[in-house]
């Protein structure tokens, strides 16, 4: 009965640590495409909610670029912190734009037919850091 229950820890461990690593591969290819300016590929990411929102990649890259300066054209991108708000799947994300300041988004995640999506994208206050 004891193997059962690791092998259930084992299985459910593998299975997080995937949606983790398909979480992260999707937000960097995201961030990626932005990059290299491929905004169909940048909206391929998007949920088909998000997608049927926008209609078409030129209107969603057009929201990018201009409310979301940091994210079109990123520096370093560092996923910190994952967690379920009223059944939702939020990922923070920490962007460094072109002049180095940093800035804080949460990303709500869906899975649709095995992949992971981006369904919303909200600016977060960054933290106040003392001494």
């Amino acid at each position: 009965m004891r193997w059962i229950l690791v092998l259930t820890m084992m299985l459910w461990g593998a299975v997080a640590h995937a949606s983790e690593r398909g979480i992260a591969q999707v937000i960097g290819a995201q961030m990626q495409a932005f990059r290299a300016g491929e905004i169909a590929e940048a909206f391929s990411y998007a949920s088909p909610g998000l997608q049927r929102f926008f209609g078409s990649s030129e209107r969603f890259g057009e929201m990018v670029r201009s409310g979301y300066p940091e994210v079109w054209q990123p520096g370093a991108v560092r996923l910190v912190e994952r967690r379920e708000i009223g059944g939702r799947l939020w990922q923070k994300v920490l962007v460094e734009d072109g002049a180095g300041v940093m800035h804080l988004f949460d990303y709500q995640m869906v899975e649709q037919d095995g992949a992971w999506r981006i369904n919303a994208v909200r600016r977060l206050p960054f933290p106040d850091v003392g001494v």
